[in-house]
């Protein structure tokens, strides 16, 4: 079995800033990328759909997201703990 085409799973970190869904939280992750002509770093944001069997977690947050199959259409991530 070849271990070298094996890809790591992404694991982000973020912010809850929905969970009105049932067993799913909205995750928006902020990152921040440098402007390539002028240098100046810039904040960028995504949200996120993620699983959260026992609707533990709430608004406000701050939870680890991991990649996994997808679970729904636009649900590609579940969440692995609370960011302490």
């Amino acid at each position: 079995m070849d271990t070298q085409n094996k890809q790591s799973k992404k694991i982000l970190k973020g912010v809850v800033t929905s969970d009105k869904m049932d067993k799913t939280v909205v995750v928006k992750v902020t990152r921040f990328v440098e402007h390539k002509k002028y240098q100046k770093r810039i904040k960028k944001s995504k949200t996120y759909k993620a699983h959260d069997e026992n609707n533990t977690y709430k608004v406000g947050d701050m939870v680890i997201i991991e990649e996994c199959r997808p679970l729904s259409k636009d649900k590609n991530f579940t969440v692995i703990g609370m960011k302490a």
